[in-house]
């Protein structure tokens, strides 16, 4: 495959400059400090998608739902497919490299209710990520002091730890975006050294291993359905999950020297990256598994570290989880930034209630201060009512699934159809452009089906797939507000405008 970057992208010393005026082109004045570097944007990605959260927090999931030929293969299938829908993605973003990134994409390609519905799908991805993420740190935190100080982890207590997860997100994001991009540099380090440390441990230390059949070939079925395509096709759910935050590169372009390659490059290296560390991963923890049931029923609640329990003993599993741990909480940080990016852009075009508030810029760290609290206090609120049902972590994993991966799919969608109006950016597919769109697309379209199915048997309150329910309250919610803000809200054509210029720098404080 043949892809192109245009020789006339500018030095590092003055692409700043030449970002700065690609971003007046596309209508906005620039107002956050463009600070990060090439890794840095790469970074935040693949500390979003976090092989060491995601993987580690549905593993169990995967357990039940195929077994490990499902996750093994499945993973590298998926991997395969979301690469493909990375690189279209990543072909419009070198177009359009702002902070808005998929709505702002849509709009301009296929209209205002395109970006509308777009930004809300996004939106509530995002949001729901950050719940997601942290609550399942807090989890293996409640594991981690379950393992060391015998604490039961209560979903009071967990929801305690989780809000102290919140905020300290909260705090570091305060900082400006130079912290953020230094704690993800750290981060992917963290993650690949991680996955190396963890995986060479569960190959020596234990005695017994697994042998290369069963984790390649066995195939284990607890979904209460009888068909095997059913269930595995539900099982690549683990790696789809975990395949998802990938547009924080997008998020953070007007952040990012030489946006137009760097923030294409860091969507795409975040995936393939993780998509070989994920499947070393998954492979190290499969081969260590010492009890099959026992770790499905884990007294931890989280079957990973019953592995590491089985395989490692006490210390060795905390030392690991430890590590995981760290991981996840890098993860969560920068979610939290690329959400916060999205709720300044959403509202810098008015299109949240509230805008005026959300859009306003801190005059010293040039960060949006508001949209960082307002994304820490909507993903606590999502996450209630884990306090009173078992499946509301679910709940939340379906709202960031169901919200965020449908809409990669619109603007890569839009810019098939847009055909030869698409002006493409420096880094783009050329002659490939056309069919791994369209793949993207298809795929897409499948897995949004598989995330509405429901995924045990019988169908109870509890055991229920609550993805449907969520994209209809997000679609509802976005009709409804439509009407009521479909006059204010627009993103601009070309900068220049006096009153939305003013009104852009009365949000800087």
């Amino acid at each position: 495959m043949s892809i192109s970057t245009s020789p006339h992208t500018g030095s590092e010393a003055n692409t700043p400059k030449d970002e700065e005026q690609r971003l007046r082109e596309l209508g906005y004045q620039p107002v956050l400090a463009r600070r990060m570097g090439g890794f840095g944007n790469f970074a935040i990605s693949f500390s979003v998608i976090s092989i060491l959260s995601g993987c580690m927090t549905l593993y169990g999931f995967g357990m039940s739902t195929g077994g490990p030929a499902v996750m093994l293969w499945g993973w590298a299938g998926v991997g395969l497919f979301v690469l493909c829908v990375g690189m279209a993605l990543a072909e419009v973003t070198s177009a359009y490299p702002t902070s808005g990134a998929l709505y702002y994409m849509a709009d301009r390609l296929g209209g205002r209710k395109w970006g509308w519905y777009t930004g809300w799908l996004n939106l509530l991805g995002l949001l729901g990520a950050i719940a997601g993420i942290d609550y399942g740190a807090a989890l293996f935190t409640g594991a981690l002091i379950n393992l060391q100080w015998g604490f039961a982890p209560t979903p009071g207590k967990t929801m305690v730890i989780f809000l102290c997860i919140l905020l300290l997100h909260a705090v570091l994001n305060l900082f400006g975006v130079r912290l953020v991009s230094v704690l993800n540099s750290i981060s992917v380090w963290w993650h690949l050294a991680g996955v190396a440390v963890i995986v060479s441990v569960l190959a020596i230390v234990p005695s017994h291993h697994q042998s290369p059949s069963f984790v390649f070939t066995e195939f284990v079925n607890d979904t209460g359905w009888e068909n095997p395509l059913y269930v595995a096709a539900i099982g690549l759910l683990l790696a789809q999950y975990t395949f998802c935050g990938y547009d924080a590169s997008a998020h953070l372009s007007e952040e990012t020297s030489n946006a137009s390659v760097s923030a294409a490059r860091g969507i795409v290296r975040s995936i393939w990256v993780s998509w070989v560390a994920g499947f070393v991963l998954l492979a190290g923890l499969t081969f260590a598994i010492q009890d099959y049931a026992g770790t499905q029923d884990s007294a931890t609640g989280v079957p990973p570290a019953q592995i590491l329990i089985d395989a490692l003993g006490t210390s060795g599993a905390t030392a690991m989880l430890l590590i995981v741990i760290a991981a996840q909480l890098f993860c969560g940080n920068a979610e939290v930034a690329a959400a916060s990016r999205m709720v300044f852009a959403f509202s810098r075009d008015n299109a949240l209630p509230g805008s005026a508030l959300w859009r306003k810029v801190s005059a010293r760290t040039q960060t949006p201060v508001n949209a960082v609290w307002l994304s820490v206090v909507v993903a606590g609120l999502l996450a209630v009512p884990s306090l009173y049902s078992a499946t509301a972590y679910g709940a939340v994993t379906a709202i960031n699934v169901i919200g965020i991966t449908p809409a990669y799919a619109i603007p890569i969608f839009l810019k098939l159809r847009a055909g030869d109006r698409f002006e493409r950016g420096p880094w783009h597919l050329g002659r490939w452009s056309k069919p791994v769109g369209w793949i993207a697309v298809v795929w897409v379209s499948i897995v949004t089906v598989l995330f509405l199915l429901p995924q045990s048997s019988p169908v109870t309150i509890d055991s229920m797939n609550y993805a449907s329910i969520a994209l209809v309250a997000v679609l509802v919610l976005a009709t409804v507000w439509w009407f009521v803000a479909r006059r204010s809200y627009s993103t601009p054509s070309a900068y220049g405008n006096a009153r939305e210029q003013a009104e852009i720098e009365e949000g800087i404080i």
